[in-house]
């Protein structure tokens, strides 16, 4: 797209994200589905006003990338060893059993073992993007379901590297990347030894100027570097985003990184949402819509059943594993990159991924549903108990302070040098 051409597309995306995101809130779906809605509307199927949904996806994916540095950035080092338990463990278990679940149905209807574990590995993998940002939207990321979402999507992202790698082999081609085995090891290794010791520096001097958009392109440069050096060496360009995140975290500059990152990561991951939905191959849809909805529906039940005996295994309340299982119940964004390898479409064969991508698609816009769900679920089983005053009946003070951490120790002192009594709770 050149000039007059390109203008008119961002004006079309603009325009539909306007008007659908908006309504979308407030039908009270949540703005991933209408981001949903304004590709379909803008896409092939209704308008076929917009380019190809393909070449859209490949920009749009910076916005997955952002993402990932966005949550290195609230993750640091000992919040990660924190939450081993639900990365390493149930996110572990979460891949091999849905793998094998999911895997093994596949392989009976394709009656291929090796394509049946291609098809139940993919769809093992949830929507971080849509996870994530509905969970941010629901402020729902700090309780007890929403950590280990995050523990089992940040597995998720970390197994698709050797995911990838592993395809080709799969599908019996020869892998000749021209790179040597330590070379993805010294890449890995640099980021995370420059990020350590150099980084700081370098952002310290940059802030000493003054010039504010002067940070901002560092911190674009930060991410697209690393991001591009994890894939001249064959990894994720997210595990690089990731790890950049990781290593600023405990740093005095994570709010100002992730305050100047959060336009570019919001646009692009609202157009990579747009992408997956003008991506919507309508007239497949009604010519087989028995055999999507099953593969849609088949995918959410599996999930659900598979996160819920993992959660009550783990030691979570029943209400809070079945939380976890409904927001991670969807297929996810990695299902797209690894069905479009050429040797995912050399096992699987066009017509069947086809079929798949839109199986992905129907689980993934129903999240908000799912969310919907879980939010009833909830109001429904919440009670009100009722608790005795902690304030004993002869205490006549003017002043009740609620918590008595740091804060709350201050407003008592000032109180006391003032001359007023007060009671703590």
């Amino acid at each position: 797209m050149h000039g007059e051409e390109a203008l008119i597309q961002i004006l079309l995306y603009l325009g539909a994200a306007l008007v659908m995101v908006p309504l979308a809130r407030w039908l009270g779906i949540g703005s991933v589905l209408g981001y949903l809605l304004a590709g379909l509307l803008v896409g092939p199927a209704i308008l076929d006003v917009a380019e190809d949904a393909e070449e859209v996806l490949h920009i749009a994916e910076f916005g997955v990338v952002m993402l990932l540095f966005v949550i290195g950035l609230e993750l640091q080092p000992q919040r990660l060893w924190v939450l081993r338990k639900a990365i390493f463990q149930q996110g572990g278990a979460q891949v091999v059993l849905t793998t094998f679940v999911v895997g093994g149905a596949a392989a009976w209807l394709l009656d291929s073992l090796v394509a049946g574990a291609v098809v139940g590995f993919a769809l093992s993998l949830s929507s971080t993007a849509f996870v994530l940002q509905t969970l941010a939207e629901r402020k729902q990321l700090t309780t007890s379901a929403g950590r280990a979402s995050f523990g089992i999507l940040l597995f998720q992202d970390l197994a698709i590297i050797p995911a990838l790698a592993v395809l080709p082999l799969l599908a019996g081609e020869a892998v000749d990347s021209g790179l040597a085995w330590w070379q993805p090891v010294v890449a890995v290794a640099l980021v995370l030894v420059g990020g350590r010791f150099g980084l700081r520096r370098v952002l310290r001097v940059i802030a000493s100027t003054g010039i504010h958009e002067l940070f901002t392109a560092a911190t674009l440069l930060l991410v697209l570097g690393t991001a591009l050096v994890m894939v001249e060496v064959g990894l994720s360009p997210g595990l690089g985003a990731f790890l950049a995140g990781v290593l600023v975290a405990d740093s005095e500059f994570r709010h100002q990184l992730e305050t100047d990152i959060e336009p570019f990561k919001g646009l692009l991951l609202g157009l990579f949402f747009m992408a997956v939905g003008m991506s919507v191959d309508v007239d497949l849809l009604l010519a087989e819509p028995l055999i999507i909805l099953g593969i849609a529906a088949g995918l959410v039940v599996a999930k659900v059943g598979v996160l819920v005996i993992l959660g009550r295994l783990s030691g979570a309340e029943p209400r809070d594993a079945l939380s976890t299982a409904l927001f991670l119940a969807q297929g996810g964004e990695f299902a797209f990159v690894l069905f479009g390898r050429p040797a995912a479409i050399d096992l699987l064969g066009a017509e069947v991924i086809d079929l798949l991508v839109l199986g992905v698609i129907l689980s993934m816009a129903a999240t908000p549903i799912l969310f919907a769900i879980d939010a009833a679920l909830r109001r429904r089983g919440e009670t009100v108990p009722e608790v005795p005053s902690e304030v004993p009946d002869d205490v006549e003070h003017e002043v009740v302070i609620v918590g008595f951490g740091r804060f709350g120790q201050i407003v008592g002192r000032l109180l006391s040098m003032a001359g007023y009594r007060f009671t703590a709770i």
